[in-house]
């Protein structure tokens, strides 16, 4: 049942990382591609964006004394909770889904509509247990080398009894916390009695759940939060919270992400770069650009050179071999170098995902036309 449950959790993440490889990589048989498009690449804040930024500031911190009693409060400018825990210093990785906007995005409710033909009775069942619905109640996710924070609404008296069942040891933290420290049992064959430590949560002010993998971890997170952190900045700063993903990934959790048959490339990529700033745009088309930095421009600029003609070979094949859509979606791929920096572009137009999807559509069709089966008899 856990497992499921995280699998709800996690499912944009999921679809999102693995949409672009998959629909490269599969056909439509003969079908014509349809004509080549213009796609709009994200590249800054925009004015939706910087709203939403601005009416994300909602935390301010209490002002403590000296003494460790509260302080005069002093104008402070509030913060954004989830950028605030967010890990700080070089290396780290942190990306956000704005779960929320893709739930409204045209792509997102294709997907939704796959995901309540396949586990809409799961879902159900996961909204009665905890009072939490994942489509309505989170806003975003943020993936980090450390675990998972969800924000939202998670007031719910239901998901907090959840979080205290199964011998969960639970206190409250900081300002505005609840930690809660799960432990499972197993019966073992010798009639003895195995336990381990479930992933640990934090529950923080009814708008922030942080899953992690030690209670030391999750308590970093509400630390950094409320104020106790390091002075450092997050890794992901206000003016690059633009397109539906965003966040920076650390050389080193770019090489797990390449194939075992490109790992030379990978090792190239983690000896050049610091990290790759990553945004995705799905509001229509899902459009990406990854932007790879390093201290050493030479290499980054020979790195980039070699991707571009891998890109330009890729195409020219496509384009001899007849695969028509596979040529389409590379057109949109290009390298761009700038200095000690180059930006990688991919996009999927939004009728080619309309086109990859509808297989999900055809099989509800025909499930929704097969004859129902008569109930046995009791």
């Amino acid at each position: 049942m856990q497992q499921r449950r995280r699998g709800l959790w996690l499912v944009f993440a999921v679809v999102l990382f693995g949409l672009a490889a998959w629909l490269m990589l599969s056909g439509q048989g003969e079908e014509e591609a349809p004509p080549p498009q213009k796609v709009a690449f994200p590249n800054r804040l925009r004015p939706a964006e910087r709203e939403r930024m601005e009416k994300r500031r909602t935390y301010v911190m209490p002002a403590v004394g000296d003494a460790g009693t509260v302080a005069e409060q002093k104008p402070i400018r509030p913060s954004d909770p989830v950028l605030a825990a967010l890990p700080r210093g070089k290396g780290k990785t942190a990306v956000v889904i704005e779960a929320n906007a893709i739930r409204h995005s045209p792509i997102g409710e294709m997907l939704l509509e796959c995901l309540m033909n396949r586990e809409g009775a799961e879902l159900e069942r996961f909204k009665k247990e905890t009072g939490v619905d994942p489509f309505q109640d989170l806003d975003r996710m943020v993936l980090t080398d450390d675990g998972v924070i969800l924000s939202g609404n998670f007031g719910d008296e239901r998901l907090k009894n959840l979080l205290g069942s199964r011998g969960s040891t639970n206190y409250d933290y900081g300002d505005s916390a609840r930690l809660f420290e799960p432990q499972y049992e197993r019966n073992l064959p010798d009639g003895g009695v195995a336990r381990r430590n479930g992933p640990q949560v934090g529950l923080w002010n009814n708008q922030m759940l942080v899953f992690g993998r030690s209670s030391d971890g999750v308590k970093q997170v509400i630390d950094r939060v409320e104020g106790r952190g390091p002075d450092e900045p997050p890794v992901i700063s206000e003016s690059s919270t633009y397109g539906e993903m965003y966040g920076v990934i650390s050389a080193e959790q770019l090489k797990k992400l390449f194939p075992r048959e490109q790992q030379d490339l990978a090792a190239r990529l983690a000896e050049v770069a610091e990290n790759v700033e990553l945004h995705v745009d799905a509001s229509s088309d899902f459009a990406m650009t990854a932007q790879v930095k390093g201290p050493n421009a030479d290499k980054v600029t020979d790195l980039g050179k070699s991707l571009g003609g891998a890109l330009s070979l890729a195409r020219m094949k496509a384009q001899t071999e007849g695969e028509k859509e596979l040529a389409q979606l590379l057109d949109f791929a290009k390298v761009q170098p700038d200095g000690d920096e180059f930006k990688l572009e991919l996009a999927v137009p939004l009728e080619v995902i309309k086109q990859q999807l509808a297989f999900c559509r055809e099989q509800q069709g025909a499930q929704n036309e097969k004859p129902q089966e008569a109930s046995p008899t009791p």
